[in-house]
């Protein structure tokens, strides 16, 4: 005889089945395996909420203390700029004027000058590469935060001290060469005389260096960003030599809008706004070497004026 299996439809033989009653409190509860995903994946994240609400809450104190670096950087431009401009100019030869910042006042020596000049050019150079340097740092944030690092701003800031600390480098450079040409032309009157055929030609060289492909090299360089996706090294170290490096290939791409505005004074309000929107438009436009190509014409231009004025005078 067979008795009918009450879940399977299956006969079952009657010798088959245990006449011992069966204990359902000893049997171990089924696991089930989709609701303690769901509990996994609902601790991690939980725990996972504080730490993006933290992180988020860092890239905004970054944000607003590298708008307050521009602002006060901004602030002390001005400020410096209108300092120069109170020095006063020394009336030279050949009918041109120059600016007393690259010799001491009475009573200032050679370093306290120095020293004066780098506390003008270092915030300048802030303010006017600090909006084209902001997005290339946010985005190496992203990169680092992509690869895991959790708190990525420490190698942000040593970035752009790196980037940074070549500016101050190159202004420590420029003034000894400023000051011993300044100190020349005074006592020089025939070099003198020849000094704003020489700011014709940097202008000139300025336009054309624009067009060439050095420049385009540079710019390229200093348009790169790391690429999401792709490890950057990590340390305290790498952060510093990757902005040392960028500093450099931002340096060169932008030699020739900063010769023009050394050499027309650093004094010069419009003139800096005028190089700030040119080297950011650079970094930042799609086509940066379009934009490149046209600052070129347009200090070509401005070199031939110079030149066709010379000839008039002459």
């Amino acid at each position: 005889m067979a008795v009918l299996g009450a879940t399977s439809g299956r006969t079952v033989p009657r010798a088959h089945l245990s006449r011992e009653p069966v204990d359902f409190s000893t049997r171990k509860p089924r696991r089930n395996k989709t609701s303690e995903r769901n509990c996994d994946s609902d601790s991690e994240e939980a725990q996972s909420v504080p730490g993006m609400a933290a992180g988020r809450h860092r890239r905004i104190a970054l944000a607003a203390a590298t708008t307050l670096l521009f602002a006060a950087c901004l602030a002390m431009a001005v400020t410096s700029s209108a300092a120069v401009a109170a020095m006063g100019e020394i009336p030279m030869p050949g009918g041109w004027a120059m600016s007393a910042m690259w010799l001491p006042m009475c009573g200032q020596t050679w370093t306290g000058t120095a020293l004066s000049f780098l506390g003008m050019w270092t915030p300048m150079m802030t303010a006017m590469m600090l909006p084209s340097l902001a997005p290339v740092l946010r985005h190496y944030g992203q990169t680092l935060r992509q690869d895991g690092e959790t708190r990525p701003e420490g190698s942000i800031i040593l970035a752009g001290l790196g980037y940074f600390c070549v500016w101050t480098a190159i202004g420590g450079g420029l003034f000894p060469f400023g000051a011993a040409l300044a100190t020349a032309a005074i006592r020089e009157p025939a070099l003198a005389h020849a000094f704003p055929v020489a700011a014709a030609a940097v202008v000139l060289g300025a336009g054309a260096l624009q067009f060439t492909a050095w420049k385009a090299r540079r710019l390229a360089d200093c348009r790169a960003v790391p690429a999401r996706g792709h490890a950057v090294p990590e340390g305290a170290f790498a952060a510093l030599r990757l902005g040392l490096r960028h500093g450099c290939h931002c340096a060169g791409a932008c030699a020739g809008p900063t010769a023009v505005l050394v050499v027309f004074g650093m004094a010069n309000l419009p003139l800096m706004a005028a190089v700030a929107v040119a080297v950011t438009a650079e970094r930042l436009a799609p086509k940066g070497e379009c934009v490149a190509h046209a600052v070129g014409a347009v200090l070509v231009g401005a070199g031939a004026f110079l030149v066709a004025r010379l000839a008039g005078i002459g």
